[in-house]
Formats: structure tokens, sequence, C-alpha cells
């Protein structure tokens, strides 16, 4: 069991609210609603004490294994055009180790990255960070649109090159980089295809 089922199995039997729980570990309503979410498992040592106490087990275990738990955050286009959305779809255990190497998973829908065995209806796992080595394919924001492709950086320019030779390559200016603005929001580090 992990932390979140944790703290709505305790509200269930005590007949509590998120609120009067938040108030008895002594957090905002905002960081307990950010553990209900999956969104957040970084506690203090004392806050885990606390919790430990209140729920009378182990959280410091409960919270390793949360954190093989990550979240299926919406959509992300092998493609162009395709709208952020970043709702929790649901959630994928992962080893220790997988785990330690992202934050979390989205689904792909498109082809543009075929080339790379990324394909419509496969799920990437992600490490949110800002920047990437050239070469490596990385969830980029555009405006509001976000993509997948593998990024390149030559002479101040940007470009975003797809996998699937009938898509183009998008080349971004410095000034284009900052206006639009186009982000680097994650890593691609591995993808998971399910069958059936």
């Amino acid at each position: 069991m992990i932390l979140r089922e944790l703290l709505i199995q305790y509200e269930l039997q005590n007949d509590l609210s998120h609120s009067e729980v938040a108030d008895q570990i002594g957090v905002s309503l905002s960081t307990y609603y950010r553990w209900i979410n999956g969104e957040s498992t970084k506690l203090k040592k004392t806050t885990i004490q606390k919790i430990s106490s209140i729920l009378d087990c182990d959280i410091e275990s409960v919270i390793e294994e949360t954190n093989r738990v990550k979240p299926i955050l919406g959509n992300v286009k092998a493609g162009y055009d395709l709208w952020a959305e970043q709702d929790i779809e649901g959630y994928i255990e992962l080893g220790k180790a997988d785990a330690q190497k992202g934050d979390y998973f989205l689904h792909v829908v498109g082809d543009s990255m075929e080339g790379c065995h990324i394909f419509d209806g496969d799920v990437v796992y992600i490490q949110q960070c800002d920047t990437v080595q050239n070469g490596q394919i990385a969830v980029v924001m555009i405006g509001e649109e976000v993509t997948i492709k593998k990024v390149y950086f030559k002479n101040e320019f940007l470009f975003l090159q797809a996998a699937n030779p009938k898509y183009e390559t998008k080349i971004y200016s410095k000034e284009e980089v900052s206006q639009l603005p186009v982000k680097i929001i994650g890593l691609v580090r591995f993808v998971r295809t399910d069958f059936v």
C-alpha cells in the first residue's frame, strides 16, 4: 500500500476530511493534496515521524514504495499541434532502479517518432529537466503545445527533429525560443509498450 492509499483509508476509518488530517499532521491543505494526488512524497523527517505515529505504521518504508509508483500525466504528441494536458490518468509501478531515472509517464499520440521505436499509444517515461544534450529525445513545450522530438543545438538555433521522414524538422531561432517560448520540459528515459 502506498502513502495516498494509507491516508485515504485513515480518513475513511475515522470519518475525517482532508483538512482535518492535514491539521493533525501539521501541513498545509495544498501539501496534503499533493500527497493524495501522488504528486509529491518528499517529506521532512519530523513529518514522517508524525505520520508514522498517527497511522501507526512505518511511513519511511511506505514512502520508498510510493516513490516507485509514477503517474501517467496525459498525452504528448509525436507530431505537432497537440495542446498540453496534465490530468493524471493512472499510475505505473516501477522497480527501484527505474523509478530513480525519472518522474512521470506520458501517453504518445502520433507517429513522428516511429524511427526511434516510439509508437502511437506507447507510454514514455520522462525525467523532468530543462536541458538535454544534442541528439537526445525530449518533451518540448512550444507555446501551449507539447511534442516529443530529437533535440539539436547549432549556431544559436534549436532543431526539433522527427524520427519519421514524413515530418519536417522544425527550426527555432534564439528569439523564437524566447518569445514563443520553446522549452524543454523533460528527457525521455525509456518507452513502454503494452500489448493488449
